[in-house]
This record gives structure tokens, sequence and C-alpha cells, in this order.
């Protein structure tokens, strides 16, 4: 029997939802609520694009030129943005992720980031799928167990779905007040008010055919911290996606550079705990001391109308 180049797939299912969780990178697959998708999917015989779905760890987004400084020592990853100079959403989008424990409802899978060149540091991690009657929670467990304290960041790249069509047809809404302005290789150089420009969506409004590659924050949260974002598509149905109180930035990705058949039919909402650059600017940046642990939530699903 041939294996996926995802690898192996987990299914879990509850009621008109199901989700395949996939081996290779430790990320979602799918995502749907009956026929409608909630998360837009890559196919079975694919290989995994634009990140889809990917845990991005242990930073997410870019590191300028692959170079930081930490605790007075200097690294170098490689460069896995080559184009642009930079390396990019951490180390495992490609490698295998074991089960820890799978039911009916849900499915753990786990990994052992060894020291590596560039990242000499070595961390146990766990990301929970669990579907409940709200949709999607994904919890993302890092442990430091290394001798010496760490740098961390971690995100995820979940593409949210307008159902049939493509996202110029969609409204969105994001409660992110400031934004992170970039240079050529989308390294941040300001920290801007999205009022007053194109990347206000504060109140929900049509996409249209703006292309977005952005970085958001300042995020104003409801009860339990959470800030949600509500993707609602042409068939009045509405893609609500929630980050816990560890997630200070969003990254926002309307899928321009992929393959033409892939453009603009899902958007990218990118749950980080750092900003873009963060081993080297240290903008919300985590330091794991050794032995030490963090968990950090987000989630997703469907409702017939906003809010």
């Amino acid at each position: 029997m041939s294996v996926p180049p995802s690898g192996r797939q987990f299914e879990i299912g509850l009621g008109k939802q199901r989700a395949t969780v996939v081996e290779v990178g430790g990320g979602i697959r799918e995502y749907a609520v009956g026929e409608r998708a909630v998360l837009e999917p890559y196919p079975l015989q694919s290989i995994c694009d634009g990140a889809h779905g990917a845990p991005l760890i242990p930073w997410p987004n870019r590191v300028a030129g692959g170079r930081y400084r930490f605790d007075g020592s200097d690294h170098q990853l490689a460069l896995t943005e080559p184009t642009r100079g930079n390396a990019i959403h951490g180390l495992l989008r490609w490698r295998p992720w074991s089960m820890r424990e799978h039911g009916p409802f849900h499915a753990i899978l786990q990994t052992r980031l060894l020291p590596t060149p560039g990242y000499p540091f070595a961390l146990d991690l766990q990301i929970a799928y669990q579907l409940g009657r709200a949709g999607l929670t994904v919890a993302t467990t890092a442990v430091n167990i290394g001798e010496r304290p760490c740098p961390y960041g971690a995100g995820q790249h979940p593409y949210l779905s307008p159902g049939h069509g493509m996202v110029d047809d969609c409204a969105l809404e994001v409660p992110a007040a400031r934004r992170l302005a970039t240079d050529e290789r989308m390294i941040p150089t300001a920290d801007e008010p999205v009022a007053g420009t194109a990347f206000d969506f504060r109140r929900a409004r049509p996409i249209g055919t703006m292309a977005l590659d952005v970085a958001l924050t300042d995020l104003a949260r409801a009860e339990g911290a959470r800030a949600t974002v509500r993707l609602t598509g042409p068939d009045g149905r509405c893609v609500e996606l929630w980050v816990d109180e560890h997630h200070g930035f969003l990254e926002l990705f309307t899928g321009d550079s992929l393959e033409p058949s892939r453009r603009r039919r899902g958007l990218a909402v990118e749950p980080m705990t750092c900003a873009p650059n963060a081993f080297q600017s240290g903008d919300g940046l985590l330091r794991l001391e050794p032995g030490e642990s963090i968990t950090t939530s987000w989630g997703v699903g469907l409702t017939d109308t906003p809010g």
C-alpha cells in the first residue's frame, strides 16, 4: 500500500464534523461540517502546499537571514526561504509526528525536537486536536527538556474556507488595532495603527481583490481573553477562528503566491505567539527555562451567521 505524501492520516469526527490530522508535520489536512469545508483542505495525494494546516515551531513566520543571538551566543539557521534570505516557519513542518492518543473525537500527536545546527536546544512537543459542540480546538504544549533556557515561539497555518468560490467574495472581521509594516523581505520595520488604512477590518467588510500578507496585533479580546476572527462566505455561513491570550499576533495571507489553482481559495489566519522576526527583535518571544512548559490554544468553528 502506498503512503500519502503527508504520511498516515488520523481521522476524528463528531456529528457532522470531520477532521483529518497527518503524520508529516503534525498538521491538519482537512476540517469540514457536512459537505461544507471549514478549513480549506489540500488533496490526499499532494504534498502540503503553502504550509496548509502546519504547526510552526519553534518560531512562526520569519527570521531575517536566519541569524539571531540568544544568551550571548550567535546562531545561524538554514535559509528555508532562499528567495528572501530568511529562515521560515520553524523546524518541524516536514518531520514525522507519532500518535500518542487517538479516540473518536480527539487525536494527540507528539514529537521530540533535538538540538540541531542553528537551534541547539531540546523540546518535547504535543498537539491535541479535539472536536466539541463549538468546533475544533487545538492545544500545543512545549516542554524544554534541555539543560539551558531556549527561545520559543509557536504558530499554526490554517486556511479558512469561503465554502465554494474565492476569498474575494467573503467579508472579513479581525479585531486588530495595529499592523506590522515590513520591508521587501517581509521583515517588520514599524508598528502602525490600522485606523484609516486598508488593513482595518475591525468592522466586517469585503476582502475583494485586496492581496493580504500582513501581521496584525493589538487584538481586542472578549471573555476568556479570546480574540476572534470571522470570515463570512457567499453562502452566508461564517468561519470563526479564536486564539487564546498567548497569541498576540495574527498573520493574514490570501495565498496569491501559491500555484494558480490554489490562489485565494482560502484565507490563512495564522495564530502566532510572537511577531515575525521575534528571534531577533524579541517581540513576543518566549523564554523557556529547563523543565518549563507552556500550552497555547486556538480553535475554529462554523456558524450560520456572524457573531
